[in-house]
């Protein structure tokens, strides 16, 4: 359990009960967050004009449901880059849950066997990274690059280059089909309802108040406290966790196991994080911010997709986006400080006159 910090020492008083920044960054935060979500009405608005079909319920559930696995591990990765950490790895967790639910299918096994021993196969894989990171005290993105070659590779050995399909219609029928009388898919309402859910423990709790601690002043949070490798520890191991369910989802949904499967996610959920207004450096951001810059890479992905445009054209645009995502909130940054400068350079020869 995490502690109060509603008892810390003065060091922390930086990051206040409520888990947001001081009140002039959130207040640039939430004019990013804004600009997000002004950007993904224009490419709704966009799509809709430009593209016959974009709109329509059918194609905006097959947009929505194309998200289902980005959102999810958005999820965990927020609480983790909140806390000044990163997961790499996440993509790779993916597909070596896709290669074990082909090969223990192919082997014959039940597949309500299969699906819970492949999330305690990404929960181990997180508690490595988080091993990693806590105890020997390695930088997370060092880490997760090395694991992210390592999970992979473990990928292939379990499944090689074959692809296993044929699984049950019922599981299959719940990875791609929507709630019934709605166009909501499964993994969607999912998304959802685990969305208030980390909203609630992010913005609400002193779990999410100790991570806001702890991306922005660790070595505060430390003497105030908090259980800072315990609780990265555990914020690992849930990504890992998260992963191998949604490599599961994704398994189903396409109907194909394959150890390739998700091969460059990771960058999707990165840039949707960073896209929201979440600081790669921690201790700033929210929920509501990532949900925003998820559904645009979304329906940014869709329309491209619908224009016929090449996947490399795809990934491109997704590089783009989170280079934009990293660079565009330092710039504002760095000019309001600027600007805060020079208004206390001109203000000290006036009051230096009047006095």
């Amino acid at each position: 359990m995490a502690p109060d910090v509603t008892t810390a020492k003065p060091e922390v008083t930086a990051v206040p009960p409520t888990g947001r920044p001081e009140r002039g960054s959130l207040g640039r935060l939430l004019r990013w967050d804004v600009f997000v979500g002004l950007l993904l009405v224009l490419v709704f608005i966009g799509g809709s004009a430009g593209s016959p079909g974009f709109a329509s319920v059918g194609n905006l559930s097959f947009a929505l449901g194309d998200l289902g696995e980005i959102a999810l591990i958005a999820l965990a990765m927020t609480m983790l880059v909140v806390a000044a950490e990163v997961d790499l790895s996440v993509a790779s967790v993916l597909g070596l849950s896709s290669a074990l639910v082909g090969s223990l299918w192919d082997a014959g096994w039940a597949i309500e066997t299969i699906i819970p021993l492949v999330v305690v196969v990404g929960a181990v894989c997180g508690l490595v990274n988080g091993l990693l990171v806590t105890r020997l005290g390695l930088p997370s993105l060092a880490v997760t690059i090395g694991t992210l070659a390592l999970y992979r590779g473990l990928a292939y050995v379990v499944l090689g280059d074959r692809a296993i399909a044929e699984f049950p219609a019922q599981y299959t029928e719940l990875a791609v089909g929507d709630v019934p009388d709605t166009p909501i898919p499964y993994p969607v309402a999912l998304f959802v309802l685990l969305a208030v859910v980390t909203a609630v423990v992010l913005h609400a709790t002193g779990f999410g108040r100790s991570l806001f601690a702890i991306g922005a002043q660790e070595e505060a949070a430390r003497f105030a406290g908090i259980r800072v490798k315990r609780i990265k520890l555990i914020l690992f191991v849930l990504s890992g966790t998260v992963a191998a369910f949604a490599g599961v989802i994704f398994t189903l949904r396409y109907g194909s196991a394959r150890a390739d499967n998700g091969i460059g996610l990771e960058l999707a959920v990165i840039a949707a994080v960073l896209l929201g207004g979440v600081d790669f450096d921690g201790g700033k951001g929210t929920l509501g911010g990532v949900i925003a810059g998820v559904l645009l890479i979304g329906l940014l992905r869709n329309l491209l997709m619908l224009n016929d445009v090449a996947t490399e054209i795809q990934s491109i645009v997704t590089g783009l986006l989170l280079i934009i995502s990293v660079i565009t909130p330092r710039l504002v940054t760095a000019v309001a400080r600027r600007g805060h400068a020079r208004a206390v350079r001109e203000a000290s020869p006036q009051q230096a006159d009047t006095s």
